[in-house]
């Protein structure tokens, strides 16, 4: 059995697998741009194969750049969903030497930070990468939903699709690593043209609302808003002009925050040392 990644080595298959011919991801991260009164230059952090990207470079007319791991995904990006500037690097430790007026974290990309360290090294890369005043958006899976749902547990499940005259079926099991706070998935993929099973491991991890405020302020940022629907993930769907709710109970989150400034250094208080002699 091969080990391989068959959807990210194959971003066709991707494509194919997990449609979006209304772009319903980058027209929501849009509508929040417009919210909150973002800049043009846009930073999409796990771009995949780059359709998000192209729609907010092409459509909304912002200057976008992505930057993935899978080279893939990349080389697609560049031939199929031109516009945008593409690179690989690691979300934890990216330098591309310029600032964005806002970055986005879009399908759970966040949440391949697996440990604090790679958490605070991810939003302490994007603080460096941004303008004053610049925003973070991300969409992702809440982690309190899982506290009492079994519901995505619940498996192996098990889909099917065909592409170019073969059928592909998966089958996926999640379960969750308590002692890292991960949400582990198995999923294998089998083909009907007589090609090796596929077996693919990965992990996201499972951030509580609360827990994900205190990393962003120990990062330098101020949570604008922090809600569960509706996204480009939930159900019932995002549409246009549909406004956030308040409550953080749902299966996806979703995070807006700000920069917050720097605080000048205070003066020493003259009795900071405990000396009261007036």
């Amino acid at each position: 059995m091969s080990t391989g990644n068959l959807l990210t080595d194959h971003p066709e298959l991707y494509e194919e697998r997990f449609p979006d011919a209304d772009r319903l991801a980058a027209r929501w991260a849009e509508e929040v741009l417009r919210r909150y009164g973002a800049g043009p230059r846009i930073l999409d952090i796990g771009c995949g194969t780059g359709r998000d990207a192209a729609w907010l470079h092409h459509r909304a007319g912002r200057r976008v750049t992505g930057i993935d791991t899978a080279e893939a995904m990349l080389d697609h990006a560049r031939r199929r969903h031109p516009g945008p500037d593409h690179h690989r690097a690691d979300m934890r430790h990216f330098d591309l030497g310029r600032t964005f007026d806002a970055v986005l974290c879009l399908d759970s990309a966040l949440l391949y930070c697996h440990t604090n360290d790679d958490l605070m090294a991810c939003l302490t890369a994007c603080r460096r990468h941004l303008a004053p005043g610049g925003l973070l958006i991300a969409e992702m899976r809440n982690g309190a939903f899982f506290l009492g749902n079994t519901e995505l547990l619940d498996g192996p499940r098990t889909a099917s699709f065909d592409w170019r005259g073969t059928t592909y079926t998966s089958h996926t099991t999640l379960w969750i690593d308590h002692g890292a706070q991960l949400l582990r998935r198995r999923r294998t993929w089998s083909a009907g043209n007589g090609t090796p099973q596929q077996e693919r491991h990965s992990a996201w991890r499972l951030l509580f609302p609360q827990e994900l405020r205190f990393f962003l302020a120990q990062a330098g940022f101020e949570v604008l808003d922090l809600y569960d629907r509706p996204g480009p993930r939930s159900e019932p769907p995002w549409r246009e002009g549909d406004s956030p709710h308040g409550t953080t109970s749902s299966d996806r989150l979703h995070l807006v925050a700000r920069l917050a400034p720097r605080t000048p250094p205070q003066p020493d208080s003259p009795h900071s040392n405990g000396d009261t002699t007036p």
